[in-house]
């Protein structure tokens, strides 16, 4: 069950939530408060847990209203804001001084939504405040920081699963005797690039563990290639990451490259302790809402 500060509504329930005004917008029931306070306390946070994730429990919402007296009244059901288009109303209530983008907009919850759209019918100065601060608030720098300023991991639960593949490069430079080891395959370590093809691999599906508020993929495809520069005594390090998903794999397909270039370095240090790595960079991406990315003189 979730409550808001602004509010100004507790545990006890002794005002209908927004939580619950949510769950009853969606079956198309207008209960008056005092149909409200005639269901027990329980009935009454069932009604407020039903409007509280991310899809509204429309059963759980019916069952814990029909006891009402008086009974509801029928209206036609309301469906949540759309994420991506922010209503004029929010815009208008909200303005200059509490900014609310696109961005932003999505990165919330439905009943986020729902509750800015609520307190915009009735733009009140002090409740406007309240509500930007509680439910936006630090949100506006960052879609990775928390109303509160916390860090976070921002919500994908609603956005649709898509195809999705992404290219990244690094760079290796050794010295001549190095590169000679790794063509040779005479490197003390063993095959240094079967090697560092596998740690490339294996990082890809790792990605969310090293990197905070990244989310973990189920990815359907992974590989590292290289490229050898026998003139500049160099290897460039390809990894591609492909998903079918809701969020993108570029960070899947830098860490792959960066780490087959890290076990590179690794396995050749013993002959080269003054190699470089780098530059890394993503080449590519398709899928998501970007679309198409092509970096420069990939």
């Amino acid at each position: 069950m979730k409550l808001y500060g602004f509010d100004g509504i507790d545990e006890q329930l002794q005002l209908v939530p927004l939580a619950a005004r949510r769950a009853l917008d969606a079956i198309g029931v207008k209960l008056s408060l005092n149909g409200f306070l005639s269901l027990d306390l329980e009935a009454r946070r069932a009604l407020a847990s039903a409007g509280s994730g991310i899809e509204v429990d429309r059963a759980q919402a019916a069952a814990s209203c029909a006891s009402a007296q008086p009974p509801g009244t029928n209206l036609e059901p309301l469906g949540d804001a759309s994420p991506s288009e922010i209503p004029a109303s929010v815009l208008k209530a909200f303005g200059s001084q509490f900014p609310v983008t696109v961005k932003v907009w999505s990165s919330l919850s439905p009943l986020d939504r729902y509750a800015l759209v609520k307190v915009s019918e009735r733009p009140r100065a002090e409740r406007v405040r309240g509500a930007y601060g509680e439910i936006i608030g630090s949100t506006r720098f960052s879609t990775h920081l928390r109303p509160d300023g916390g860090v976070r991991m921002v919500s994908i639960a609603q956005k649709e699963a898509s195809h999705r593949r992404a290219v990244a490069e690094c760079w290796v430079q050794m010295s001549e005797s190095a590169f000679f080891a790794l063509q040779s395959n005479s490197a003390p370590k063993g095959d240094v690039l079967a090697t560092a093809r596998l740690a490339g691999i294996m990082a890809t599906k790792k990605t969310s563990d090293l990197i905070p508020l990244c989310h973990p993929l189920a990815l359907q495809y992974s590989t590292i290639d290289f490229e050898e520069d026998p003139v500049s005594f160099r290897v460039r390090v390809l990894c591609t990451a492909e998903v079918m998903d809701k969020t993108g794999v570029e960070m899947e397909a830098m860490t792959g490259a960066q780490i087959a270039a890290l076990t590179i370095y690794d396995m050749l240090k013993s002959i080269d302790r003054t190699m470089t790595l780098g530059p890394g960079r993503l080449l590519e991406k398709f899928g998501g809402r970007s679309g198409h990315f092509q970096g420069a003189d990939s």
